[in-house]
């Protein structure tokens, strides 16, 4: 047996036992990497060696837009932009067939995009649109799968933390033109679950009696132009080079601060919550990325990526057919693993294989986090969708008959993506990105 499959054997075997203990994935992550190496490296150079890999894994500049924009993230969740956005997107969605459904979805592409979470996007307007389309006759069910289902277009349309770790752990792609490739496949997932809403809210006559009248959709629009701003400054300025993207989600920061205090909605004394807890989940997130540098190098070492390249060469050479099943892994890995640690632990295996069929380094990135989005709603580790039916206050196996078109419609949209580049790598060619 090669040390290539000897040590993904363990790896494989150490991380599964560690994860059904209940063993944290990052801690889990650490004890496999380390295992998998002990063949071929005494225990004490074992040791050392990773321990130094952790902090050179997060010895990067640039891994400071991860905290940044976690607390601009959580600055605008408690600052009274959300209700702004769901207002402007009810004034586009009109009269249309369950527009309050339809204000769900565009208002959580805004929001999402703007606090770069998921679960985030899934709380903020299920808590605020949730009662609403209950009193408008809306089943509280189907109200709760349409927020589920897009609330993850904010971790595609950027700015995304998902896309800032896999810029790092690639060794390579431009967090600019990630950004700048996000943009299609984000709103093509939008729009394909609007398409499901028209036709489940004609069929259940699902229409809102409110119309707003020319001054009141100035106001709605006034209110909202400066949360919508945040997108332009930040984003615009990354690609037009003023700043970076770790200056950028430093700016991100101050704007939303500062957007919130007018807004007055946060006060001095609710900053040091909001530090701490941005500081914990900044915690996980680096723990993770360093504790992956050791399964990195541990790859790199003993050569699991080429064995993993080689194997699935071995089954067939037609790139069409491995790009589907490379998407196959993935939504199952999606399934029971965070998006996170998937990124650092499927990106040096998949990445090697998919380049050496002719497949750009931003368009894999695009594909992966596509896929990896569809995991956050879907159980039994789908975040998204537990604090979805939590918010909608209502179960799983009634949200999840409603999910089964989204998820139909999701996957074409993930088929799309994945065979037609120019989807992902449209708008980063325009810019001069790609």
């Amino acid at each position: 047996m090669s040390i290539a499959v000897l040590s993904a054997l363990i790896i494989f075997i150490v991380l599964m036992v560690l994860l059904v203990l209940g063993v944290p994935i990052a801690i889990a992550l650490g004890v496999a990497s380390v295992c998998a190496i002990l063949p071929v490296m005494p225990f004490d150079v074992t040791v050392l060696t990773a321990s130094q890999r952790i902090f050179s894994g997060i010895s990067i500049f640039s891994m400071l837009a991860i905290p940044f924009f976690i607390l601009a993230g959580n600055i605008m969740n408690k600052g009274g932009i959300a209700i702004r956005l769901i207002n402007f997107a009810k004034m586009i969605t009109g009269r249309l067939p369950g527009a309050l459904a339809q204000t769900n979805i565009l208002a959580n592409m805004l929001f999402g995009a703007i606090s770069g979470s998921g679960t985030a996007a899934a709380s903020a307007m299920g808590s605020i649109i949730g009662p609403i389309e209950k009193d408008d006759g809306y089943d509280p069910s189907f109200s709760a799968a349409t927020n589920v289902a897009t609330a993850p277009t904010g971790l595609l349309i950027p700015p995304s933390n998902a896309m800032i770790t896999f810029a790092l752990v690639s060794g390579g792609a431009s967090v600019a033109a990630l950004f700048m490739a996000g943009y299609i496949p984000g709103i093509l997932w939008g729009v394909a679950c609007m398409i499901v809403v028209h036709v489940v809210a004609k069929k259940k006559n699902y229409r809102s009696t409110v119309k707003l009248n020319g001054k009141e959709r100035w106001d709605c629009f006034i209110k909202a132009v400066p949360a919508l701003l945040l997108i332009i400054v930040v984003i615009g300025g990354i690609i037009a080079g003023v700043f970076t993207a770790t200056e950028g989600s430093a700016v991100a920061v101050v704007y939303s601060l500062i957007l919130s205090f007018i807004y007055k909605t946060i006060r001095v004394k609710d900053l040091p919550q909001i530090f701490v807890e941005s500081a914990e989940m900044t915690g996980i997130i680096i723990f993770l990325i360093g504790v992956s540098s050791i399964m990195s190098w541990v790859m790199a070492f003993t050569g699991i990526p080429q064995l993993v390249s080689g194997a699935l060469l071995s089954i067939t050479d037609n790139r069409y057919v491995l790009f589907l099943l490379i998407n196959v892994i993935l939504l199952i890995v999606g399934t029971f693993m965070d998006m996170t640690p998937a990124i650092l632990i499927f990106t040096p295996i998949f990445m090697p294989v998919c380049l050496e069929l002719g497949m750009n380094m931003i368009h894999f990135g695009i594909m992966m986090i596509y896929n990896l989005c569809i995991g956050t709603i879907t159980p039994p580790v789908g975040t998204t969708l537990f604090v979805g039916v939590k918010v909608g206050k209502v179960t799983i196996e009634s949200v999840f008959r409603y999910l089964l078109p989204f998820f139909g419609v999701i996957i074409v949209v993930l088929m799309f993506v994945t065979y037609i580049p120019q989807l992902s790598l449209f708008l980063p060619g325009l810019m001069g990105l790609v």
